[in-house]
């Protein structure tokens, strides 16, 4: 192990696919995936329904369990999962931080709280005043692991789980702490939420609501919008010095990260940022486009945002990388989807196996390297991955194996 880094020393992830890395990592490389028509309580409402990919409800053994949101129970899973694989109990706890990436991610339960207390207020449980806020899960996931050092939470809509890890890397490198973890949250959407998202031309319609299997499409000429899928994930990033001393395992070191704002309130997307973030991680990595050999995109399905991220893809000279997306099996995990599309680079470059995408049929850029039909062999080093979320954020991570 060199002295670059940090490095990411543990990982942790749920998803539709199943909960754990290895059911995860199956789940990508088999090309499964778990899409239906939304039935947890609180998502439909009348006639209204909506496609995605919904996990199986967690058990997380505790007297506090009743109080918790799925999304901080799914996030102590991952972190549990993440902790024990970096053995981050050899750390001294006030060494040891936390980083929520994830805003207004509860908004599910609170729908349900309210629908329950609508004609008796006075009757409302008091820890509804600790588990609306974010910091709930920040909150029960250092209390159960002891953790001591930096603790926050980053929003950045769908780009969050990226910039918790940017926010992680920031943490480490000033010397704060000797490893991170850095959580995308489960969003837990309503029909609220589905309905705005679905009004903004966002999220994909019911189009293909007898066949759901089909309707996530990123990449694809007939995409018309993400299709929402339920995950998590935790990435521990640990400094090279610390890592060294305790002589753990690795997958890669950030070798570079770029974060970059569009000025711009509205979901369009914009190449020029979107470009300005890949070529700042580039330069903060010391690389060139035509160095990078595999990419993780952003790739939802959006009919505009997908084109915008092939263009500026092209215009950092990424023309040669494999290509798969994710979220053509997973969903879009919205505020968690940086941080499992981490995960998803990070196993399958130790794997040396990359995941088909999904229901690409007909690819809007049909001479790019893409990963279709099946999973393929890999001896891929330099990955790059990407996210952008509404407000105009756009992030770029590089991530670099041991030789």
């Amino acid at each position: 192990m060199d002295t670059g880094g940090p490095w990411v020393t543990g990982l942790g992830v749920v998803s539709a696919q199943g909960s754990g890395k290895q059911a995860f990592l199956d789940g990508l490389l088999d090309g499964r995936s778990f899409f239906d028509i939304m039935r947890r309580e609180g998502r439909q409402h009348g006639d209204t329904r909506f496609i995605g990919a919904e996990l199986a409800l967690p058990t997380i053994p505790s007297a506090d369990e009743r109080t918790l949101s799925l999304s901080a129970r799914v996030a102590l899973m991952v972190v549990a999962e993440a902790w024990d694989e970096a053995a981050l109990h050899e750390i001294e706890p006030t060494r040891v931080g936390l980083v929520i990436g994830g805003n207004n991610v509860q908004q599910r339960e609170q729908v349900l709280v309210h629908e329950a207390f609508r004609d008796r207020a006075n009757y409302l449980r008091p820890t509804y005043g600790l588990g609306f806020m974010d910091t709930d899960l920040s909150g029960a996931c250092t209390a159960r692991f002891g953790i001591r050092g930096a603790g926050l939470t980053v929003g950045g809509a769908s780009a969050s789980g990226q910039l918790a890890i940017i926010q992680a890397w920031h943490l480490i490198e000033s010397g704060q702490l000797d490893a991170c973890i850095a959580v995308g949250a489960l969003m837990d959407l309503s029909h609220w939420e589905c309905r705005g998202l679905r009004a903004l031309g966002a999220m994909g319609s019911t189009r293909f609501a007898s066949h759901p299997e089909q309707a996530c499409r990123p990449f694809d000429a007939a995409h018309d919008g993400f299709i929402f899928g339920e995950c998590s994930a935790a990435i521990v990033l640990e400094s090279a010095t610390s890592a060294r001393r305790r002589r753990v395992a690795s997958y890669a070191k950030l070798a570079g990260w770029g974060l970059a704002m569009d000025a711009n309130r509205q979901p369009d997307p914009s190449r020029e940022g979107e470009t300005r973030a890949m070529a700042d991680a580039l330069e903060r990595a010391g690389w060139k486009g035509g160095d990078i050999e595999y990419v993780n995109p952003h790739g939802t399905g959006s009919v505009i945002g997908d084109e915008t991220e092939v263009a500026a893809l092209r215009s950092i000279g990424v023309d040669r990388a494999a290509i798969n997306a994710t979220k053509s099996l997973t969903g879009h995990g919205l505020t968690a989807a940086g941080a499992v599309e981490v995960a998803a680079t990070l196993l399958q470059l130790r794997a040396g196996k990359l995941h088909p995408t999904l229901n690409l049929d007909n690819p809007i850029a049909p001479d790019l390297p893409w990963v279709r039909g099946g999973a393929i062999t890999t001896h891929a080093r330099k990955a790059l991955s990407l996210s952008m979320g509404f407000g105009g954020i756009n992030t770029a991570l590089c991530w670099e194996t041991h030789a």
